[in-house]
């Protein structure tokens, strides 16, 4: 990775020497804690981007769903995979990527929330890839080029299809209709 610093010089960075953090009591960590390096921006509190990695890492936390959670962002979202695969999506592989907008819903497709959802909680070591994030207060827009590439994901949402519907849901649902 190469980027810049204070004066905008080029710096070079490895990122295997990157020291990872994690919960190693409960509860999944906000990823803020793997941030590599931060643009700060005028504004306290947010950065105009952050580059984040996940790299192998171990998982220990007890008594919590260990992939990332169903969540929204207050900042743009732009993931990739630098090799291997993802802990929290079937199929993100080398050379993917994904664009969460800023407040758009996204998490762990529904193969990966089964399986996180019963497996046993002991320690495990992750060493399947290394994926990357920009996170950005801007707002990110796909090119035209890129929006009808042949080779974009076009059933990339399907992965949140099968969830069962809880029933706060579903009264929610019954009303609306």
């Amino acid at each position: 990775m190469v980027a810049w610093n204070g004066n905008y010089a080029p710096y070079k960075y490895e990122l295997k020497n990157f020291c990872t953090m994690g919960s190693i009591s409960f509860d999944h960590p906000d990823p803020s804690i793997n941030t590599v390096l931060t643009c700060a921006s005028d504004t306290p509190g947010e950065a105009a981007a952050d580059f984040v990695i996940f790299p192998p890492r171990y998982m220990v936390a007890e008594k919590t769903f260990r992939p990332p959670y169903f969540h929204r962002n207050c900042m743009s979202e732009y993931m990739g995979m630098i090799y291997g695969a993802y802990d929290a999506k079937k199929g993100f592989v080398a050379g993917g990527s994904s664009l969460h907008a800023c407040m758009a819903p996204h998490g762990p497709d529904l193969e990966t929330f089964t399986h996180a959802s019963s497996q046993e909680l002991s320690p495990v070591k992750f060493e399947a890839g290394l994926a990357f994030m920009f996170e950005t207060a801007a707002i990110l827009k796909p090119t035209a080029a890129a929006a009808s590439a042949e080779w974009r994901d076009c059933s990339y949402k399907q992965c949140w299809q099968g969830f069962p519907i809880s029933s706060e849901v579903q009264s929610g649902v019954k009303r609306a209709n």
